[in-house]
């Protein structure tokens, strides 16, 4: 468990899926973050995000969730070493520092999975404040996709590939 700013983060149980699934919704079918289908069933968005992954956590607050991440593996055989996590927080929480905080705990827990890197695979040009945030907490952007997501307002834009080495071991 880790507490940063009055957050409490841990690994997701079964029973949080109520309270995960409006957060999970309104990112989904805001459709400008993620390249999920923003017509995904609750089913659907609950087994991807919580099942699928190698781990799931949530963020709390006052005995409240107002966040969550997954960290899955990137790639399998010779990539199987670097993760991938995706973060989403309630919009009442925004702004306030729980994806700071979850960013950091993910870290954490990846090496304690065996992982040696964490790379985000599509950040939307468009999340200038991911992509501050990103960058705050050591990511390069290692390459960039022309109008690789198509955003619901601005048409199609630019995606990047996010990285950031974890251990100080080789690589990095």
């Amino acid at each position: 468990m880790s507490s940063t700013t009055g957050v409490e983060i841990r690994s997701a149980r079964p029973e949080d899926a109520e309270a995960l699934w409006p957060i999970l919704r309104e990112v989904i079918r805001a459709g400008d973050t993620y390249a999920i289908d923003p017509g995904m069933t609750r089913d659907r968005a609950l087994e991807m995000w919580m099942e699928i992954p190698r781990a799931c956590y949530v963020a709390e607050a006052d005995g409240q969730i107002i966040g969550t991440y997954y960290i899955k593996t990137n790639h399998a055989g010779g990539g199987a070493h670097v993760c991938n996590c995706g973060y989403m927080v309630a919009p009442s929480a925004r702004g306030q520092g729980v994806a700071r905080a979850m960013c950091a705990h993910s870290q954490d827990e990846a090496m304690k999975l065996g992982y040696l890197a964490m790379q985000y695979n599509l950040v939307v040009e468009t999340n200038a404040g991911a992509i501050a945030l990103w960058e705050q907490m050591g990511f390069e952007t290692v390459g960039r996709m022309p109008g690789a997501f198509n955003h619901p307002e601005e048409g199609l834009v630019e995606a990047r590939v996010m990285y950031k080495w974890l251990s100080d071991g080789q690589g990095g």
